[in-house]
């Protein structure tokens, strides 16, 4: 039927895409700074807001609590997400150096928790942005009557928009960051300059804000204390560093290097980043001098004409409004695409864990149905505030700073339990890192609000990964076996009749022990004696795993022949292992399995199974095979005796 051909046509366009078997994406790689671009549109963008919340949080302080953050993200962030990058080098950043410091479940539940931080930093990201961009539309006088009130259907409009470009490719998302970047940084810095004219030809602005910050707070240590206490409020300019790492598999490397040892793309990430945090110290710094000396106070208050744009402001004000109408459209530009940075480190970071520890359906591996998710994601949260900016500003706020606090930690204890340990840094990276939770805390106190979104994330993604998990733990979940030569002998010695494997669990492994198995099994199941059996025993490696390799070894005690293996579910492994010695045999006959009872509840069994790997090893191991080979004909045999 034409329905089902279409549906199929489109399933294969979404899934259609080549994936590494690590999760994550083969994306075309750029020259760093175009890399830079698409990370700088969430970064550079916050000059659209930035000046004015530090005039309305600091006042006349401005410049100076402005100056302590460039000093943060110059010799704070830049070195730790240095590090994070050398660290991890496929875009897992600080999430991947904090997953090694806890095995089994413990482990994948924090993953998951920073997890719900990352979607609500990223989604987030592309809401409000979407939503200030929306605001500026609305705002601007040449806007017709019809578009106010109107801000959430703009703003749905701007986030399908965004979602288009990425259902295309990432190319042309790197493609128009650059431009917009370009121009957006172009016309900032002609409005500095024209602001730093401005002061110049009337110093009497400066001398007028230098004698009130002195009748304000009396010396200038008075002055950097207060503005210390006051940073916390500017945090939003330290945005840019966790998509920058998370999208270094985007970033070139040097010709020939390999994804083991990507040493050119760790270096030109190294550029990137720092870049990027030079150019934005640079506008910070200026753009918060001319605003606070040039702009009324009043005016940066909710209402006022400088509020939310400060640098708008300013290119209206003596640039004309001509040129004022050019500054406004860019600024819009690059607010609505400003998700993109954030849409390309989702789509990074989200297909390396979920669908690894099967917390996700197997397609979330591919680019096209994530956008369609996250899309829609975003489309709950705009709906939900109502694309207010200031409703999700605490939340913004809490993403970046929690997700800043978790590498600076993760970083500190890599320095301290790293090959070459170091005193003074660890020191430097520990007070870096208390900066860093400090400024969290704060924040957290000051704006409830955010850490009750992000809560609210980390339950969602929690509850679903559960389920998901819950759903595939009856897959194969086996990338590959090795066999030593050993082993092989062993399926090489009965491959010309049944191969007949003894399924057991290992107590003190002697004759003795394998003996009254095999007497136990063979009058059960009534097996010849002529028949020979090899024992299979699994033992359990980590159970919160979902994919891996499994290695099998040959072991001999005494005339008993036995295969090992380790596996993070038992009845997983065994059915891999059946389908691998099945496929390996040419004699047509398959493998069969071997098992005893279990006695007990099934229930708390089931439960065993799906949080230790292990239960009713019989019944889900035919229930593996079942799924994994849809003939009833080529499938191994699974007998239960006693």
């Amino acid at each position: 039927m034409p329905t089902v051909k279409k549906r199929t046509l489109l399933g294969q366009w979404l899934l259609n895409e080549n994936r590494p078997k690590d999760g994550g994406h083969h994306h075309q790689t750029h020259p760093w700074w175009q890399v830079m671009c698409l990370t700088g549109v969430d970064y550079f963008s916050t000059l659209g807001y930035q000046p004015g919340i530090a005039a309305l949080s600091a006042g006349s302080l401005s410049p100076i609590a402005t100056l302590i953050l460039v000093l943060l993200t110059l010799f704070g962030a830049l070195p730790i997400y240095r590090r994070v990058a050398t660290i991890s080098p496929h875009g897992e950043g600080s999430i991947s150096m904090l997953a090694q410091l806890l095995s089994w479940w413990q482990g994948k539940l924090f993953v998951l928790c920073l997890l719900g931080f990352v979607a609500t930093d990223f989604i987030i990201t592309i809401t409000l942005s979407a939503a200030d961009a929306s605001a500026h539309i609305i705002e601007n006088p040449l806007v017709h009557e019809w578009a106010k009130g109107n801000e959430v259907i703009i703003t749905l409009v701007l986030i399908a928009l965004l979602g288009a470009v990425f259902l295309r490719g990432f190319q042309e998302a790197v493609g128009l960051a650059v431009i917009l970047v370009v121009l957006y940084l172009t016309l900032n810095f002609i409005v500095i300059i024209v602001g730093a004219q401005q002061i110049l030809q009337a110093p009497i602005v400066l001398t007028n804000w230098q004698q009130q910050l002195f009748r304000a707070h009396g010396d200038p240590l008075m002055m950097v204390a207060a503005s210390a206490l006051l940073f916390p409020k500017l945090a939003l300019g330290l945005s840019g560093f966790e998509t920058g790492v998370a999208v270094m598999p985007l970033v070139k490397g040097n010709p020939g290097e390999t994804e083991d040892n990507p040493a050119g793309r760790i270096k030109n990430t190294y550029k990137l980043l720092t870049v990027a945090a030079l150019i934005m110290s640079f506008f910070l710094l200026t753009s918060s001098l001319i605003t606070t000396v040039l702009i009324p106070a009043a005016d940066f208050k909710t209402g006022g004409p400088a509020n939310g744009r400060a640098l708008a402001y300013l290119s209206h004000k003596f640039l004309g409004d001509g040129f004022g109408t050019i500054y406004d459209l860019s600024t819009i530009a690059i607010l609505w695409f400003a998700g993109a940075s954030a849409m390309a480190g989702l789509l990074n970071i989200v297909p390396r864990y979920l669908p690894r520890y099967g917390m996700a359906p197997d397609w979330a591996r591919a680019t096209r149905p994530l956008v369609l998710v996250f899309t829609f994601v975003a489309f709950v949260v705009t709906i939900v505030f109502q694309a207010n900016v200031e409703a999700q500003g605490g939340a913004y706020a809490t993403g970046v700073l929690v997700l800043m606090s978790s590498a600076a930690f993760a970083v500190t204890l890599s320095v301290r339990n790293g090959r070459n340990p170091s005193l003074a840094k660890t020191l430097m990276f520990g007070l870096i890192t208390l900066v860093f939770i400090y400024t969290t805390i704060t924040n957290t106190i000051e704006r409830p609000d955010g850490i009750k979104i992000a809560s609210m994330f980390i339950g969602a993604i929690v509850a679903t990964s559960l389920i998901s998990r819950v759903m595939r733990s009856t897959e194969l979940r086996v990338e590959n076996i090795q066999m030593d030569a050993i082993a092989q002998d062993f399926i090489a010695q009965d491959s010309q009749g049944t191969v007949r494997l003894i399924a057991k669990r290992r107590l003190v492994g002697d004759d003795k022990e394998y003996y009254e198995k095999e007497r136990e099994v063979r009058d059960d199941n009534h097996i010849p004696e002529t028949d020979s059996v090899l024992f299979l025993e699994i033992q359990i490696s980590d159970a919160s795993q979902f994919v891996e390799t499994i290695e099998v070894q040959g072991v001999r005690v005494g005339s008993y022949r036995i295969l090992r293996a380790k596996g993070a579910a038992v009845p997983n492994t065994i059915a891999a292992i059946l389908l691998h010695i099945r496929n390996q045999n040419q004699s047509g006959r398959y493998p069969h399995a071997y098992f005893g009872w279990v006695e007990g509840n099934p229930i708390q069994y089931l439960m065993r199974f799906l949080l230790f790997g292990e239960g009713d090893t019989a019944v889900v191991t035919r229930e593996v095979i079942r799924r994994a080979e849809p003939d009833p004909e080529r499938r191994p045999g699974i007998h239960v005796g006693g």
